[in-house]
């Protein structure tokens, strides 16, 4: 138990550097106006979903009862990693303290870990929608559409409260520069001066539980939607199923296609500025372009965003 408090008062004392892409001075001005454009456009597309799904009686579905939460899930997210990112990228200081970093890490991994359970639960969401259709409304009914989004939210903070502990408990022996942009577990295990093999087992064990695991059941609810969809005759019918699964497809291969990347890849060729830049795509790009995914190819979230305009037109004039 002392060891324990003496490891973990070690690892929140002082603070960090997260050198980040110090090394690329002009890299940094570009990346400050991309990801400056980037969280703007997330905070206004991801409050907007959330507002129009909760305000339109039209979409008071199960499909956008999940969009609400992965939305308010990218505001979080993206929220707790980028004001820092942009106050690094702009200053000379690249410093975060450390209750800061664990606090940032703590968070950013409850949230990620949410989204990639979040996903698989609304790929089941859509299997049911294209399978099932007569029977959607008494398969995902109320209660368990909450469960499962509750479901979701404790994987998230179960991870975290494992993963985030048992990194700040590792002995740094002074180390305190984090060759990257954020308090992430990946960085974070390689500033240890022990031996951080199991670190790294238990790291990849836990991302085969809420990285591949979810990955795979994704994959078999969208096997079974194809096979429907082949099954289906009418062209307006498949059209109709296609679109209804094709924003949330596209979304999945956003995200897993790059945070697996990291979590996943081999220590060996985890490079520092090829980790870096994954990482910017799942933390700054993709919570940016979900949202514009979901509209752009959504005519429920165009329609309700048309009605709330014309609504809030009138009650002015």
């Amino acid at each position: 138990m002392g060891r324990a408090m003496k490891l973990s008062n070690e690892s929140l004392g002082g603070a960090f550097v997260l050198v980040g892409f110090s090394d690329q001075p002009q890299l940094e001005k570009f990346l400050f106006i991309v990801v400056l454009i980037s969280y703007l456009l997330t905070l206004v597309g991801n409050t907007a979903i959330i507002l129009v799904s909760s305000l339109d009686p039209m979409l008071q579905t199960p499909m956008y009862f999940f969009l609400t939460n992965l939305s308010f899930v990218d505001l979080c997210f993206t929220t707790s990693i980028v004001p820092q990112l942009l106050w690094n990228l702009h200053g000379p200081e690249k410093t975060i303290t450390a209750i800061g970093c664990a606090i940032q890490l703590y968070v950013s991994l409850a949230l990620g870990s949410t989204e990639c359970v979040l996903l698989a639960v609304m790929a089941y969401d859509r299997y049911a929608a294209v399978c099932r259709p007569l029977h959607y409304a008494t398969v995902m009914h109320p209660r368990l559409c909450q469960a499962l989004a509750g479901v979701a939210w404790l994987s998230g903070l179960g991870n975290t409260l494992i993963q985030g502990t048992i990194t700040l408990r590792l002995p740094l022996c002074g180390n305190r520069r984090i060759y990257h942009f954020i308090c992430e577990v990946p960085a974070m295990i390689k500033l240890a001066c022990v031996d951080i093999h199991a670190n790294e087992v238990q790291l990849f064990m836990a991302s085969l539980v809420l990285l591949l695991l979810p990955l795979a059941l994704i994959l078999v609810s969208y096997g079974y939607i194809a096979q429907a969809v082949m099954r289906i005759r009418s062209m307006q019918a498949w059209r109709k199923a296609l679109g209804t699964c094709g924003s949330h497809l596209l979304v999945v291969s956003l995200f897993y296609g790059t945070i697996t990347a990291v979590y996943i890849q081999p220590n060996s060729s985890y490079a520092h500025s090829q980790g870096k830049f994954i990482t910017l795509l799942y933390t700054v790009v993709t919570p940016t372009l979900n949202p514009l995914i979901y509209t752009l190819r959504n005519k429920d979230v165009q329609g309700a965003l048309r009605r709330l305009v014309c609504k809030d037109q009138s009650l002015g004039d």
